[in-house]
Order: C-alpha cells, then structure tokens, then sequence
C-alpha cells in the first residue's frame, strides 16, 4: 500500500514521508486514531515508503521492494497482531503459517477493516483476541537478525492494548534499546491502555478520521451512485470502513426495517417483535452486522436531534422525517440506554451468540426503555 491508496490524511502523509526522507523518523511510532480511522493503511503505507528503492513524495510502487510491500511479503516487514485460541492441535509452526497467510488475505481484502473485522475472518469472533506473551520473544527473536534486502526492519504491532503483560512489558525492553536500523510502527485504537512507560518511548501521530468530503469523493470514485454515497456518509461519522458496510446495507433497506423495529418496540407488538427477530435471524452475518450498526447510527442522530442540536444532524430526507417523529417520544436517557443495549447486542453477535435470541432480547428491552 501507498500512500496515495489512503484517502484524504495529507497532513500525516506528508509528515511521516518527509520525516522517513530526510532520516528524521523517530524508531518508534504509535499511531493512534479511534475506531474507523485508517492508522493501520497509514502504517502500512509507511513500511512501504521506508522500503522503497526510488522514494520521492511517496513510494514509488513499480520498485522490487514496493513489489513485494504490496503483496504483504516484505522479508523486512513484520507483524504482529491479536488472536483468540483457535490453534486445536496444530503445530506451531503451521500455525503461524496459516494465521499469516490468512492476515495477508485479509489485508488486501479488507485495508479499512478493524480488529472485529479480523476476528470475524478468521473465525475467532466468539473469543477474545489477545497479542500472547510468546510475542514478545518472537520479536526478540526476529528483530536480532540483520535486515535481509532493506537497509531498514519494520515492525508493525497492530492493537498492542491488547498485549498479555508480560508481551507488553517485553516490548518496553525493545523500545528502551533498539536495534539498529529498526522501526516501531504500533497501531492503536485505545493509546489509554497501554503501558506509560511505553507510550513515553514512541513519537505519537495522531490519525484522524477522515472528513465527510473525502469519504463521499472515496465512494463515488469506488463506483457508488452519487445520492447512496452522500446518504451513506450522513452516517459513516468519518469512518470508511463503515461507510463501506453501509454501503452493502442499503441494499437491505436498513432504513426500513429500523422504522418498522421501533414502531414495533413503541407499540409493545411482541408478535410483530418475534417476526422480526426471525426475519433477522434469517439475514446473512454481515447484513445483520450492518443493521446494527445503521441502528446505532441512527440513535446518535436522535440524541443530536433531543439535545438541542438539530443543525449536526446527518440525515436527509425519509429518515431525517422519521428522526424528527422519532425525537418525540424520546429523551436523552431513553437514547443513551438504547444505544448502550444495541451495542451490547452488537458484541454478543460478534461472538457468534443465537441471532434471534439477541435480537428478540434487545426487542424486548427497548420496548420498556422507548415506552416505559
């Protein structure tokens, strides 16, 4: 990946190329930005861009180097990145194999994805993903050798907040001396949970999500039709990745099912709600991910709407109309109570928990939080 494959972000583009350029790149990079923001192609891109054999502004993508940085099989890139227990009777080493195999997939399928993305791809989403403490030795073990083409190693350690202790405290060994000709490139969506003392030993770069504007011109440049992108990133609230999930669902008619649920929920139909739950229970995975996900959306755009602040909303049209109905029978506590139960559905689907019975339960709770 290059940096020009990463919509918008100039400001941090145009840093760490310079910075890399002019060997002014500090050894240890954490690069932090919330969930949705692109820390991870960036870091990607960078790798890239320190490989690359004829560097201006941005790799150069037609080098040896750049060949094998866009296939993921740099000799001098390495990874690291949080698992759930799913290794059954398998050596280590086929192990291993397998789970980077499958993490190269992944990143070329899914650049924008984030941590529940991966977990879902590799069937570990019933689990917690964690980096383990053998980690912290395997990085030892690998940062000791001398860089095979490169004159540079890169060490990306994606989500280090989920580090076992003892990995963690591991890497702070790293950190505090590094081998020559090394780069740290961590990636964080929770920088508030990692060690200080780590935190203390890299340069932070702060990646943002990105501007409405960027994800519109990103969609409609991926072959979006123009009134879907606009619609699409009313809701994505800076994140692609997300904006790429709606996308797909707006072929489910999200908006419908979501004004029919909370009438359904509103008028305490339990019969309509156990339909419903089948109905959802039928959907594939991923369009019952991104009805969840439109339905949160679409309870941060009534919270806008009860607090006073109309003007942010996001949405047009149809669903504005319905935000607007929906906004008086509801209040800034019903809101922030439906939104924290549709997240804490959203978690049990990710670990693969009965559809139906999540669904109907989170029906049934709603219905006494919208009309007590």
């Amino acid at each position: 990946m290059k940096f020009a494959d990463i919509p918008g972000l100039d400001d941090v583009k145009s840093l760490l190329s310079t910075a890399a350029r002019q060997n002014h790149l500090a050894h240890a990079q954490l690069m932090v930005g919330s969930d949705g923001a692109l820390n991870l192609p960036v870091a990607l891109a960078l790798a890239t861009y320190i490989h690359c054999q004829d560097k201006s502004g941005d790799a150069c993508g037609k080098c040896a180097a750049c060949s094998k940085s866009g296939k993921l099989i740099h000799p001098d890139t390495h990874f690291v990145f949080p698992l759930s227990n799913v290794k059954g009777d398998k050596d280590d080493e086929r192990f291993k194999a397998e789970m980077f195999k499958l993490w190269r997939a992944f990143l070329t399928e899914q650049p924008f994805g984030n941590l529940n993305d991966w977990t879902a791809y590799y069937g570990g989403e019933d689990k917690q993903a964690l980096i383990s403490r053998e980690e912290s030795r395997e990085i030892i073990k690998t940062l000791s050798l001398k860089p095979f083409e490169s004159q540079s190693k890169v060490m990306i350690i994606w989500q280090p907040e989920l580090m076992h202790p003892s990995a963690a405290n591991g890497l702070l060994k790293i950190l505090e001396e590094p081998a020559p000709y090394t780069y740290f490139l961590l990636v964080t969506n929770a920088a508030d949970r990692l060690l200080p003392t780590i935190i203390s030993r890299t340069q932070i770069v702060t990646v943002p999500l990105l501007d409405d504007e960027t994800v519109e011109r990103h969609l409609i440049s991926s072959g979006v039709e123009a009134m879907k992108a606009a619609r699409v990133t009313q809701l994505a609230e800076g994140s692609l990745n997300l904006a790429l999930k709606l996308v797909d669902s707006e072929e489910d008619d999200n908006a419908g099912r979501f004004t029919e649920w909370m009438r359904a929920c509103f008028k305490k139909n339990y019969g309509a709600l156990v339909s419903l739950a089948e109905n959802y229970h039928a959907l594939d995975k991923m369009s019952q991910r991104n009805l969840m996900y439109y339905s949160m959306n679409m309870m941060r755009e009534t919270l806008l709407r009860v607090s006073g602040a109309a003007n942010l909303n996001r949405t047009r049209g149809d669903e504005l109309k319905f935000i607007q109905d929906f906004s008086r029978i509801m209040n800034i506590e019903k809101v922030e109570r439906s939104y924290t139960l549709m997240n804490d559905a959203a978690y049990h689907l990710e670990r693969n928990g009965s559809a139906k019975m999540i669904f109907l339960d989170l029906s049934l709770q709603l219905s006494t939080t919208i009309n007590p």
